[in-house]
């Protein structure tokens, strides 16, 4: 049996790499002559580095130290491809998880802009970005601003970092902007908001990074102060992503906005995969309605619905009723009885999941005796060349 193992990270909790080989670990000690087949998958956010690199082989990691989203020093990692594109992700250079309390009004993007700038310095000629986990609601001006964007108040001085500043903003000059580079920028979204509204960067994801009522207004203003000044397509859906950075990146620097699941996806060769595939495992963090609207378990439903793959989703948490084009699906909160258990050691529980996963998938079939889940001798990655 062909089974293709292609979950996204578990946000704050396990890679999407060390996902996919627990959830084979467990499949293969209970099927252990299956040939399982691993590609770890990402939507932009956390994990997208990681998701290039395990689909090419010969991309060059890099790592740098830059300026935190809090202005702490963090270590930065981005690929280097051989047809000279840079893969970067937000979330390694100004995510969430980087800051030591919340600061909804004063986290900024700076760091990333320190990355791209960087990349091209190396002589990258195009740029693939991951927008998601943003610490920040700055719309991308901290980003902007390390490539030479200036933003200043109405008294000429220089705005400081951070969201709430751009309330004050009074003129920009791209003097000293960076040009893009030459084939352009991707950028890879997980979301379909505007930059402002309702339904905004501010009003749908401030509050998870530590806005308050008053806040989100004040820096749903300050996005729209910004947005008068640089122009471009606020409205556009996926603008609001990463805090607005795909707006600014978009109005300012000539970026174009992508669905990232669905074009990580194409790269490692998913389709493909599932081609010749008996069964796909996927998993995330949370599986909710949110998942099927753009993120990686969603896109992977689709194209396994396509190929007429059945699916096993393992998930933290599963809050409500799984859609019928998931043939089992497995909560590691249930399996180790509490949120904490299974924070505490999640691969273990990953490794729990697959093969009870593996157990109610194959359920009737033959399969070869039973082995210690160490066992791993017909795991493989898949790459976007087929196996390596």
């Amino acid at each position: 049996m062909r089974v293709v193992v292609a979950p996204d990270s578990f946000k704050g909790s396990v890679t999407a790499d060390d996902a996919a080989r627990a959830l084979a670990r467990g499949w293969l000690a209970h099927r252990p002559g299956d040939d399982v087949r691993l590609l770890p998958l990402a939507d932009g956010g956390e994990g997208t580095v990681d998701a290039f690199a395990a689909a090419l082989p010969d991309a060059e990691r890099r790592s740098m130290t830059v300026p935190g989203p809090d202005g702490r020093p963090v270590s930065a990692a981005w690929l280097l491809l051989p047809d000279g594109t840079a893969v970067l992700e937000l979330a390694q250079s100004s995510g969430l998880p980087l800051m030591r309390r919340p600061d909804p009004l004063g986290a900024h993007t700076y760091g990333l802009g320190v990355v791209a700038r960087a990349a091209l310095a190396a002589g990258a000629t195009r740029l693939v970005i991951g927008l998601g986990g943003s610490a920040s609601t700055d719309g991308g001006a901290g980003a902007l601003h390390a490539l030479g964007l200036r933003l200043h108040d109405g008294r000429g001085r220089q705005l400081p970092l951070g969201g709430a500043a751009l309330a004050d903003l009074a003129r920009l000059d791209t003097t000293d902007l960076v040009p893009s580079p030459p084939s352009g920028v991707q950028l890879l979204v997980d979301v379909t908001a505007p930059l402002t509204g309702p339904a905004g960067a501010a009003a749908t994801f401030g509050p998870q990074k530590g806005a308050g009522p008053a806040e989100v207004t004040l820096l749903d203003a300050a996005l729209s102060q910004f947005a008068g000044l640089a122009g471009g397509a606020p409205d556009q859906p996926g603008a609001g992503a990463a805090g607005g950075t795909a707006y600014g990146l978009a109005a300012l620097w000539g970026a174009r906005i992508t669905p990232g699941a669905a074009a990580i996806a194409e790269l490692v060769g998913l389709d493909g995969a599932l081609a010749g595939a008996d069964m796909v495992l996927t998993g995330e963090g949370r599986f909710d309605e949110t998942s099927l609207t753009g993120k990686v378990v969603g896109s992977l439903l689709d194209a396994a619905g396509t190929a007429a793959v059945p699916v096993g989703v393992v998930a933290g948490q599963i809050p409500g009723p799984v859609p019928g084009s998931v043939s089992a699906a497995v909560s590691l909160v249930e399996l180790a009885g509490s949120v904490d258990a299974a924070l505490d050691d999640p691969t273990t529980w990953l490794a729990e999941a697959g093969e009870a996963l593996s157990r109610r998938l194959t359920r009737g079939q033959d399969h070869a005796p039973h082995r210690a889940a160490a066992e791993i001798g017909h795991l493989m990655f898949t790459t976007g060349d087929g196996v390596g």
